[in-house]
């Protein structure tokens, strides 16, 4: 199994998302980043992460696989629209490899409706028991960093499903992230070509989040990576993102979040925010 000395020993720059001493962000292979958005190798230690850290909402299913010495447990997050407070867990592990799919990107895999697993916490084992045991395997068997993503790159490559999603879909759920979340309903089907009742239906197949809540994700995840510029003040992050005045990007953030901008800003080692979806 890999240790941490593994991570400084990844060479292979042009992948390597961002690292530190005891974490590191890989992409997947070229083919399969329209749906994992990257791999994350932790190994926590004390005071690493708080019991509070929390995983800010971002509307997409992760898979955890988590390892003491005796074992190795994976857990499927279905796609989350609510912080996911994972510190307490998270610090009894000795290392932790977590895929973490793009919007819509699980379905790829799987063909499920994502919307009966939105904000749910399975065992990956019940969902699919073969994969959940390769990835186990290949887990504890690579002892470098290398090894083990390309054997998890060829596994999702063999895995993914003949088709995927309609196009309306896809242009739709493009249109989001592109506009930053500020277009409605009506706008989205209008620029698609596909009716309102439809688009939502595809949505809930393959997202698993509605279309106004998934806008309301990337509203607020785009004011969090403002946020974390120490320049920008919270009338200038509010106004870059679409928000009607500051009642309502506070009452938004509050919503999706549990915080206010504010309390976000003064307590940020606290959350994990998503790096390469939007």
């Amino acid at each position: 199994m890999l240790t941490k000395d593994s991570i400084q020993n990844y060479r292979n720059y042009s992948r390597v998302l961002i690292r530190g001493d005891d974490f590191i962000y890989i992409q997947p292979h070229s083919e399969l980043r329209n749906f994992i958005s990257n791999y994350t190798i932790t190994f926590p230690s004390k005071g690493m992460m708080s019991d509070n850290y929390a995983v800010v909402p971002h509307g997409s299913a992760t898979l955890v696989q988590s390892c003491t010495d005796c074992y190795i447990h994976s857990n499927l997050f279905g796609p989350i629209t609510k912080p996911s407070y994972v510190g307490k867990s998270a610090n009894h592990f000795s290392l932790l490899f977590i895929v973490e799919f793009q919007p819509a990107g699980y379905y790829a895999f799987s063909g499920m409706p994502q919307k009966e697993m939105t904000d749910c916490v399975i065992d990956f084992e019940d969902v699919n028991p073969s994969m959940n045991r390769l990835m186990a395997n290949e887990l504890e068997t690579s002892f470098s960093i290398h090894n083990l993503i390309t054997k998890m790159d060829r596994l999702f490559l063999a895995h993914l499903k003949g088709a995927f999603y309609r196009q309306e879909f896809s242009q739709a759920s493009n249109l989001i992230i592109n506009s930053g979340g500020t277009l409605s309903v009506k706008e989205l089907s209008h620029n698609v070509f596909y009716s309102e009742r439809h688009l939502v239906r595809l949505f809930d197949e393959y997202m698993g989040v509605g279309i106004k809540s998934f806008s309301r994700l990337v509203r607020v995840n785009k004011s969090i990576r403002l946020l974390q510029r120490h320049n920008y003040g919270l009338t200038q992050v509010f106004m870059e993102t679409g928000f009607y005045d500051m009642p309502h990007f506070i009452n938004d953030f509050k919503a999706i979040c549990g915080i206010t901008p504010q309390e976000y800003r003064d307590n940020m080692s606290d959350f994990y925010s998503e790096i390469a979806k939007f």
